[in-house]
């Protein structure tokens, strides 16, 4: 692939590439997602990842999932987040998500999913923490929210030092708005109040980040991810201090960039 529409950059210690077109972001995104689980399952017999859902993700994973030389039978799939009490037959549901858009494509060795309408949440969570603790994490997929969230880390609850490794949290009304723009709910009434999710060290600590945030929606977020302070008010921002970490940009989320 001809990198000539590409600019790579470093923030701090987090790597940024960006892409004029969104089809060539989503492709180098995959590959680089790709050789992880590769060279895991290479030295270890094994992998282990944690993906991320929503419609920013949707060519990234179809490219991902297509590609060659990932034996999926030997890599464990996580997720990150949930709707508290929504069941997986849902629309809007993320396990639902990433049931029909990856696990039933490529057949993982194991499929976790967070279970948001568990009879007993707090042993649900106790045990998909249980499960993510097992052994390394390879790699987490991730994106970055309108309101600067990832997961489901929106401003108002998000903690860099969070001593929790997944939280029930209360979602803003940024991220709730977010979620009836792109087509989830009918309206701001029918998006749950709360929801599961990963907290930011769990997302972290983690062999290696691949965040994909394309399109013009999110391009205040980039800007302050890259370009404002680090700080909770903008969760996306803890990803400079990273190294492990990579951002894949296109040419409608960078535009806002006066820095780089």
């Amino acid at each position: 692939m001809s990198n000539s529409t590409e600019k790579s950059f470093k923030v701090d210690q987090l790597s940024v590439r960006r892409f004029d077109a969104l089809a060539e972001m989503a492709a180098a995104a995959a590959e680089d997602a790709a050789n992880v689980l590769r060279t895991a399952i290479a030295q270890r017999g094994s992998a282990r990842a944690i993906i991320a859902t929503g419609n920013s993700q949707d060519l990234f994973l179809e490219k991902l999932t297509t590609l060659p030389g990932i034996e999926w039978g030997k890599v464990a799939l996580f997720h990150m987040d949930e709707y508290l009490g929504m069941p997986m037959t849902h629309p809007a549901s993320f396990r639902k998500y990433l049931k029909e858009r990856v696990f039933a494509k490529v057949n993982p060795a194991e499929a976790h999913y967070l279970e948001g309408d568990a009879m007993e949440p707090l042993k649900a969570i106790k045990a998909y923490t249980e499960d993510l603790a097992s052994a390394p994490i390879d790699l987490c997929c991730l994106g970055i929210g309108e309101n600067g969230h990832i997961a489901f880390n929106d401003p108002p609850v998000a903690e860099f030092e969070d001593p929790e490794a997944i939280k029930i949290v209360k979602l803003d009304e940024g991220c709730r708005k977010q979620q009836v723009g792109e087509g989830h709910f009918p309206n701001l009434d029918a998006v749950p109040m709360y929801a599961i999710t990963l907290t930011i060290p769990t997302l972290c600590k983690v062999g290696r980040m691949v965040a994909v945030v394309p399109e013009t929606r999110k391009a205040q977020a980039v800007k302050d991810s890259l370009e404002g302070p680090i700080a909770t008010s903008c969760p996306g921002s803890f990803l400079r201090k990273q190294a492990h970490a990579t951002v894949y940009l296109d040419g409608d989320s960078s535009s806002l960039l006066t820095k780089f």
